[in-house]
């Protein structure tokens, strides 16, 4: 009876949204640690424009991990990064802001991040397709030599947009902005 409990249990997939993909993925070892790069093909849905339209902030997150491969036991995690962005309409200016930070981004204005300005929303969206030297850690602490097993995420966070829109997204597939990827990458020395 067990066995077919189990094998009637559908098998999870890592989720990925239709459209999305991750076209480049890339480990850099620089002097001063080692660096993801990556770029994220999406097309922003009808709905979420609309949303961005109406000056409400979208949030996405951008996360990678970082393995060494170990022959006894599972692969051991030695390196994670987040990377979150928030992208808002500007009515008085007319700009597009993205807001990048390694820390969830608040309204509080306290924490550290870097703020870009676009004339549209396509050089916007531009800047949060391309996840451009994201931090992994020390070549001390991850070694250099070998493929290193990584893992990047990318997703759509809809956890922080206001209540209201939390509720009304439930279920539908605009929201689901969201790409897995795994892969055994080389280090690769920074020209």
């Amino acid at each position: 009876m067990l066995g077919w409990v189990l094998a009637w249990w559908p098998a999870v997939a890592p989720a990925q949204s239709k459209g999305a993909s991750v076209s480049q993925m890339r480990l850099e070892l620089a002097d001063d640690g080692v660096y993801l790069n990556a770029q994220v093909q999406f097309e922003l849905p009808n709905l979420v424009e609309e949303v961005l339209d109406k000056g409400i902030a979208i949030y996405f997150v951008a996360e990678a991990e970082l393995f060494r491969e170990r022959w006894y036991w599972t692969d051991l995690r030695i390196a994670q990064a987040t990377r979150h962005m928030r992208l808002a309409y500007q009515p008085l200016s007319r700009r597009w802001r993205l807001n990048v930070s390694p820390m969830p981004i608040t309204n509080s204005g306290f924490g550290v991040s870097l703020n870009q300005n676009f004339d549209t929303l396509a050089e916007a969206l531009e800047g949060v397709r391309r996840v451009a030297r994201l931090r992994l850690g020390d070549i001390s602490e991850i070694g250099d030599e070998g493929l290193h097993p990584v893992t990047f995420r990318f997703r759509l966070d809809t956890s922080q947009l206001p209540r209201p829109f939390q509720i009304g997204v439930v279920g539908q597939a605009d929201w689901n902005i969201s790409v897995e990827r795994s892969a055994r990458l080389p280090l690769e020395k920074m020209k």
